[in-house]
């Protein structure tokens, strides 16, 4: 009976050893992956607005805006206003042609040609990006900062200095969803020279908001709008003028995806081409005869690997 028992014994306690060895210790959980959120745009402006995206490091990024005219004319005689087939034939229209590179992927450098014989230069840098993971960032935030210089002759004022204007902005994006995409833009504007007036100031405040619908993979609905909270009524120019100008500022988009060129076709209250000019001395009253049609070419060639 003894031999028995001991046997019984012997063969549990082998039995529990086997069976501590095939039972497999715990896992440590796996850190979380971080995943960064992608295309947020599919283009480093929106529509006339910058965006939060960047070009990738070593690209070299070529973009032309063209702005027409208004569609119809108030003041203008209907016999003009077809000849100028809704602003397209008119005459008067406002070119942007920038370059820019970024030489890492937080910073993007860039110079253009503003029309009206006015250039600028520009940096946009990425602070956060919109993430998930072991760290969470709800957005995408970006910082933007433009100077702009007046290079004609008959200028208000003959001091190189005071033909200067700059501008700062801090851009807000979220991707809400796998198609839509809004972002924040508080902006600020600075003239080293303004008119007189009423409520006068060298500073020009606004706040815009844009955003992006994704219809199918290469085609998207844009739109942005800016509302200007200051320096837009009663100033006066040298010559004694009064001037107005119109605080709200609405467009509409449609952007397409080729693979090798991004083509964006809007209308908007502007036919300026300048974000200083846009934001901060409209002129066109925010009604469907005096939206403006314009179209922007965006091609990026890749310097170096």
């Amino acid at each position: 009976m003894k031999k028995l028992a001991t046997l019984i014994f012997f063969g549990l306690g082998i039995w529990a050893v086997s069976m501590a060895q095939e039972t497999p210790a715990p896992e440590t959980p796996a850190a979380p992956k971080q995943k960064f959120t992608r295309a947020t745009f599919n283009s480093t402006r929106i529509i006339n607005m910058q965006s939060v995206e960047l070009g990738s490091p070593g690209s070299l990024q070529i973009m032309i805006s063209h702005h027409f005219s208004p569609l119809w004319p108030e003041g203008g005689s209907t016999q003009d206003n077809l000849a100028g087939l809704l602003g397209l034939n008119s005459g008067l229209a406002y070119t942007y042609i920038s370059l820019d590179y970024s030489p890492v992927k937080w910073m993007n450098l860039g110079l253009a040609a503003a029309g009206r014989n006015r250039y600028e230069g520009f940096a946009k840098f990425r602070i956060l990006r919109q993430q998930t993971g072991a760290r969470n960032i709800p957005v995408t935030l970006g910082w933007y900062s433009l100077f702009n210089v007046n290079a004609a002759k008959d200028a208000y004022v003959q001091l190189g200095w005071n033909k200067y204007s700059f501008m700062h902005q801090l851009q807000i994006g979220r991707k809400m969803s796998d198609k839509l995409s809004l972002q924040l833009m508080p902006t600020l504007v600075y003239f080293n020279v303004v008119p007189y007036g009423i409520n006068n100031s060298n500073f020009v405040w606004s706040l815009g908001l844009g955003g992006k619908y994704k219809l199918t993979s290469n085609k998207n609905i844009t739109f942005e709008y800016a509302r200007q909270f200051n320096m837009f009524e009663n100033l006066i120019d040298k010559g004694g003028n009064i001037i107005s100008y119109k605080p709200d500022l609405l467009s509409l988009g449609m952007e397409f995806n080729t693979g090798g060129h991004l083509f964006q076709f809007y209308i908007g209250n502007t036919s300026n081409s300048s974000n200083i000019d846009q934001l901060a001395r409209n002129s066109t009253k925010l009604k469907l005869r005096n939206m403006s049609l314009g179209f922007t070419i965006n091609r990026s060639l890749i310097l170096k690997k």
